[in-house]
């Protein structure tokens, strides 16, 4: 039997990186799949983010709604089984609940009480620490599985490190309570703790003084307590073996990390020997424990960060898994998935629905057929009569487009009520023909795409117009047929006779003069748009030169350094500094980051 621990960093991504969950499951082979940080809100929990064959899935979310902590945190459990019901199988479990102080749902909208040992705590105290989606308990017969994520204080947040204390000592209790009843328990997760100064690459003379290091010493065998830390059991001396790395240091290159996602196992074995003196879980069923590197983001082979790599994106969390090989592990009886499943979540099931909304939902889809018929029908008819009326010869060709555009605007009117709501596939256009000029009436939205295109005049063409006011012929930006007038007789008769070998009337040749124009608008207009994206180019350019003049040199390197800001809240809040541009790593090795530092303003940014 294999177990697995892996910080996600967002479940999503990692089902994008992978193809689906199902590939990300698969990729790591194990019976049991605890994630954290799976960064889910209970209404996102949709089919394809917790449901994959042959595996039964148990979620955890926030419940908070405390401001930068909703979607925040939240873990999951994927056990790997040929069947969720009557099965016998270890991996699934045969009860699952949500949280550790036993007051959040346990399946089917039940409530329970405050658990075995927890009853020094107040409701109010239990339900905080519950709150924000940390914890999933499985309880697989031979052992119960706590599935934790821990929250990360930092040394100056004190509401953040009273939390922190409160939840381990509440969890403690309630594992306490477990092994008094002499239940076995395994532990796993990212517990944010680094227990020793062999898990921290950077670990200073008083690291091992921290109060939750020594709280997690404490509950190890070697320190007289009940847990074994499986990793350190097996491989007491390594170095290096780290599970987590920062993200935007480009730690991961020298392997500059901490080993702070845990496997954790207390209780005897499953031996029945009389004397078990010398018998203990670890020594005899955990075969292997071990760190899985293969899933870093950087890999030998990717660019360094100072020669072209720091551009580029690398897939992946921030955290590698974590897995232990089980032996001798033997069936239990035969059992079906809790009800915490998430097979069981509304979003994921679906909601039963009653024989009148699944009639009603047929009946308005008919009528929207129907609706969808007659708006066709109005818009071939309109089509009709547009043409009629503007072919009729002998009708002057005004009169007879200004009554069709008329009729239009009234079936327009009447089409949109019945249209609203329906695509544009709906919709129709008329052709009219004036002078021998088309002009194009479109209903829905397309007018208003033409008005915005027609309106980017140049310089050249605004002066044409101006030149020509008595002109009643546009220059083809104005389509509507109440502003084209018929110029008169007087008019014609003082202009130049046009030769026999040209084709046309006087009013055709200035329609054809007046197209010529805005195809040279059109000309002008686009040179215009490409002289200032040049300009704009060129500009950026020219700012991008003189801030890369303004970056300084690193001392230990004379490399450019990298700009940030500083993003947490305090005197120097939103202030730019410059940094090496190196991956971090140990000081012993001159490839690493320099440490340089420096502020990019001497003073900080002045609030308003």
């Amino acid at each position: 039997m294999k177990i697995v621990t892996y910080n996600v960093n967002g479940l999503r991504p990692r089902i994008a990186q992978f193809g689906s969950l199902l590939k990300l499951l698969n990729s790591l082979d194990a019976d049991i799949i605890c994630v954290q940080e799976t960064k889910l809100r209970r209404q996102e929990l949709t089919a394809d983010l917790v449901m994959a064959e042959g595996y039964e899935s148990f979620f955890s979310c926030t419940r908070t709604s405390e401001k930068g902590r909703t979607g925040y945190s939240g873990v999951a459990t994927f056990c790997r089984v040929k069947s969720a019901f009557s099965s016998d199988e270890v991996a699934l479990p045969v009860a699952a609940e949500e949280g550790f102080t036993g007051l959040l749902e346990i399946g089917k909208g039940e409530m329970a009480a405050a658990a075995e040992g927890l009853e020094e705590f107040s409701k109010d105290e239990l339900l905080k620490v519950d709150g924000e989606g940390r914890c999933i308990i499985t309880d697989h017969g031979h052992f119960v599985l706590f599935n934790l994520y821990g929250p990360r204080a930092v040394c100056d947040d004190t509401q953040r490190i009273e939390f922190k204390l409160k939840f381990f000592k509440i969890l403690q209790k309630r594992w306490e309570s477990l092994l008094f009843q002499g239940r076995r328990i395994f532990v796993v997760g990212d517990l944010n703790i680094a227990p020793t100064s062999l898990d921290r690459c950077d670990a200073e003379p008083e690291f091992e003084n921290n109060q939750f290091r020594r709280w997690f010493r404490s509950m190890l065998v070697e320190n007289k307590g009940s847990f074994f830390d499986v990793f350190r059991a097996k491989h007491p001396n390594r170095r290096e073996a780290y599970t987590c790395w920062p993200q935007n240091t480009g730690a991961e290159e020298f392997n500059y990390g901490s080993r702070i996602d845990h496997i954790l196992c207390a209780g005897s074995c499953l031996h029945q020997e009389q004397d078990l003196q010398s018998h203990n879980f670890v020594t005899c069923h955990v075969k292997e424990c071990d760190i899985l590197t293969q899933y870093k983001r950087w890999k030998p082979g990717n660019s360094l960060r100072w020669k072209g790599g720091q551009s580029i994106k690398l897939e992946g969390s921030d955290h590698a898994p974590v897995y232990t090989s089980l032996l001798e592990i033997p069936s239990v009886f035969q059992h079906s998935t809790p009800s915490l499943s998430a097979r069981y979540i509304p979003m994921v099931r679906g909601l039963q629905q009653t024989l009148v909304s699944v009639l009603m939902k047929r009946q308005t889809a008919e009528q929207v057929n129907s609706d969808g018929d007659i708006i066709k029908e109005s818009c071939s008819e309109r089509e009709r009569s547009s043409s009629d009326h503007c072919s009729t010869p002998g009708v002057p060709s005004g009169n007879s487009c200004s009554s069709s555009s008329q009729n239009f605007e009234v079936l327009s009117s009447k089409t949109n009520e019945h249209s609203n709501g329906f695509s544009m596939e709906d919709t129709c256009n008329t052709l009219v023909t004036l002078g021998g000029q088309r002009t194009r009436t479109m209903c829905g939205s397309e007018p208003k795409k033409k008005a915005k295109r027609s309106s980017q005049l140049s310089l050249r063409s605004f002066f044409q117009k101006s030149s020509s006011p008595s002109n009643g012929v546009g220059n083809g930006t104005d389509t509507s047929t109440n502003q084209i007038d018929v110029p008169d007789s007087n008019h014609l008769s003082n202009e130049t006779p046009i030769p026999e070998n040209q084709s046309g009337s006087p009013k055709q040749c200035e329609l054809n003069s007046s197209a010529s124009i805005e195809d040279q608008d059109e000309v002008d207009v686009c040179s215009l748009e490409k002289d200032k994206n040049n300009f704009a180019l060129m500009e950026w350019q020219r700012l991008q030169q003189v801030m890369q003049n303004s970056i300084p040199l690193c001392k230990g390197h004379r490399e450019p350094c990298v700009a940030r800001v500083v993003r947490k809240r305090g005197a120097n809040f939103g202030r730019r500094f410059y940094v090496c541009a190196r991956a971090e790593g140990p000081a012993s090795n001159p490839e690493a980051n320099c440490n340089y530092f420096k502020w990019a303003a001497s003073k900080p940014r002045q609030k308003l």
